[in-house]
């Protein structure tokens, strides 16, 4: 396997243009993907992963637009089928992003070549830049974001989960991945209820935000609801909002999530910890499609596309008494299982690196090769915690370790399995000595080493640790009243 970082090819068809000298720097470096090709998307999704680069995807000519009215992107990848004489697309995009490189994603069938090189001619003159014949090599993509998209800094993570319109990279070429990437595709286009079940961290809510992105309703709003976080009287007006006075500081009227996601999709994550009383009024609603607020008395009819995420295995909670047959028959119009990292040990070289490059610009760390011992080591582990583990572990290697190559030297011990699974064997855990490190002596470690790369910055050494700033201060100190932190 190849764990150098992939260089860019050169290219004197590209031409730099000066507009990117005049870019604000202190943006993220972003790429427009329009295209309905899969293939296509998913070699773009994979370059912009390891550039750090946030994509957006849009799956029609009338999206596009929208989306360019929302923002400003580096670049754009335009799809010819999308380029009709009757859409104009091109020169529409002018109109909001004068200054966007438009690359042309042409499609050379032996029985259309002539109409598609008259096609490339004609855009020519409606401001199209560069045109690449699919399918798309990794490469050549690279080359691109080089060219056009120079000396920008990378996304990383919370940029890229607070972004409205951003593509939820999904990174794997398995087939049970690639099969439930498809089947949720298919399931958007309509509105039938979903059921996402995997084990936690395989991607749920990633999968969730897939599906309202390629819905009908993706314009609309996308709510979310944890259920497991709300007691029953909590979740009733959480979800179905409250009127002034309803209850001891009901100050004033309140929507509900069922209201704010009208016309839109709702996902309801872990709908397996929410109680028996708290079902059957659920399910009331979901057959109704209207409820009222609480303290209200007033019938409010809503439209709305419901998605249910469950780690758990829902007929085994029906057969224990503790899920309604009746609500899971509702929720389960179609199930997606969505498998666990164990069973993508093909995919986590690609994720590592897609990690890698989500935080690199926040640990100010650049990765140019992945050590491949410890690839090795990464496809032995069971994962328990499957792509969330994978990414906490990838960071928090970024924050220890040093020089270009991403290693396990310095953190050994973020591979100790707390179900008791095996760890890898190599030369790295028994040099270190850090196999029996004390938990707090590890957090120890992680603190000091991350506020000595941030320069005692404790707002960004609690992002990146994936903390509050106050639990890190609590931390601080507890650990130096305890003469544990011995130097910060």
């Amino acid at each position: 396997m190849n764990c150098e970082r992939p260089k860019p090819m050169n290219n004197a068809s590209l031409r730099q243009n000066d507009f990117a000298a005049r870019r604000k720097q202190n943006a993220a470096a972003s790429v427009l993907v329009a295209e309905n090709d899969s293939d296509a998307v998913r070699a773009i999704l994979k370059s912009s992963a390891l550039k750090g680069i946030v994509a957006v995807v849009a799956g029609s000519a009338a999206e596009t637009l929208k989306l360019c009215e929302y923002g400003r992107f580096d670049l754009a990848f335009i799809s010819q089928s999308f380029c009709t004489a009757k859409s104009n697309l091109p020169d529409k995009i002018k109109i909001t992003n004068p200054e966007m490189p438009i690359v042309l994603l042409a499609d050379l069938k032996s029985d259309s070549a002539g109409k598609t090189v008259q096609d490339i001619i004609r855009l020519a003159h409606l401001g199209i830049t560069n045109a690449f014949v699919k399918p798309l090599e990794t490469a050549d993509i690279i080359n691109l974001f080089e060219t056009y998209i120079p000396n920008k800094p990378t996304a990383d993570i919370s940029d890229l989960c607070d972004l409205e319109h951003s593509v939820f990279s999904i990174i794997g070429s398995g087939s049970e991945l690639i099969g439930a990437v498809e089947l949720a595709k298919k399931t958007a286009a309509s509105s039938i209820p979903v059921l996402l079940a995997g084990e936690s961290g395989t991607g749920k809510e990633l999968f969730a935000r897939l599906i309202h992105r390629f819905s009908r309703r993706n314009l609309n709003p996308y709510i979310t609801v944890n259920c497991a976080a709300l007691n029953e009287s909590l979740l009733e007006s959480e979800l179905f909002g409250h009127e002034k006075g309803a209850f001891t500081g009901a100050f004033s009227q309140r929507k509900g999530r069922f209201e704010m996601a009208h016309r839109g999709t709702l996902l309801l994550d872990e709908i397996s910890e929410t109680p028996l009383s708290f079902q059957a009024k659920l399910l009331r609603v979901l057959e109704q499609q209207e409820f009222q607020r609480v303290g209200g008395n007033e019938n409010i009819k809503v439209n709305v596309r419901l998605i249910c995420t469950t780690n758990k295995d829902l007929l085994a909670l029906v057969r224990d008494g503790k899920f309604r047959l009746d609500l899971y028959y509702r929720i389960c119009g179609v199930k997606l299982v969505l498998p666990a990292l164990r069973d993508r040990k093909s995919d986590i070289h690609d994720l590592v690196w897609h990690f890698v490059n989500l935080y690199s610009h926040q640990t100010n760390r650049r990765i140019t090769r992945l050590d491949p011992a410890m690839i090795e080591n990464f496809c032995r582990l069971n994962w328990p915690g499957n792509i969330r583990q994978l990414r906490n572990v990838v960071r928090m290697l970024m924050v220890l370790g040093d020089g270009q190559t991403l290693s396990l030297v310095n953190a050994p011990w973020l591979f100790e399995d707390p179900q008791g699974d095996e760890r890898p064997q190599t030369s790295v855990h028994t040099s270190a000595g850090l196999g029996t490190m004390p938990l707090e002596h590890i957090e120890q470690c992680a603190i000091i080493e991350t506020l000595r790369r941030n320069d005692n910055n404790q707002l960004q050494t609690a992002r990146i640790l994936g903390i509050s700033d106050r639990t890190l201060r609590d931390k601080m100190k507890k650990y130096k009243q305890s003469n544990v932190l011995v130097s910060v």
